[in-house]
């Protein structure tokens, strides 16, 4: 039984580390591969409730601002990525985030390095809607 349930927390904690490896490689891949492009034929429209709001790199160069979100009430199977802007665009609008603020994110479902990642568009934040990309997918910083 104490194998089993070793075993158990081992399989959680790897389903935990996919979607950040998948972050780190995707911050890294313009050394190694283009970063997925904006593709209007995958775009959906999601609610969601923000956990934490991420920078990639987190120190130095010039971060990407990312959101980890949920969309139901279970936090690991339920997480939704989504990629926004670079964090200096976040600051040039004022834009802040608060973990348990509820939104709904218009965006292109993309899959980079076996994980899906929502690249954002449009943001409904406190009734206000925010721009990230215009709707050919190119972006507004």
């Amino acid at each position: 039984m104490m194998i089993l349930s070793s075993l158990i927390h081992k399989c959680s904690a790897y389903r935990r580390l996919l979607p950040l490896t998948a972050i780190v490689l995707f911050s890294t891949s313009a050394l190694s591969q283009a970063p997925p492009k904006y593709d209007a034929g995958t775009e959906t429209t999601v609610k969601v409730t923000i956990t934490e709001l991420k920078l990639v790199p987190p120190t130095g160069g010039k971060p990407i601002a990312y959101l980890e979100t949920k969309s139901g009430p279970d936090k690991e199977k339920d997480a939704v990525h989504i990629f926004l802007c670079p964090k200096s665009f976040l600051d040039q609008m004022g834009i802040t985030f608060k973990p348990d603020e509820a939104v709904e994110v218009k965006g292109s479902k993309v899959k980079q390095d076996g994980a899906e990642l929502i690249l954002a568009r449009e943001m409904v934040k406190s009734g206000e809607t925010l721009t990230f990309r215009f709707p050919d997918g190119k972006p507004a910083w």
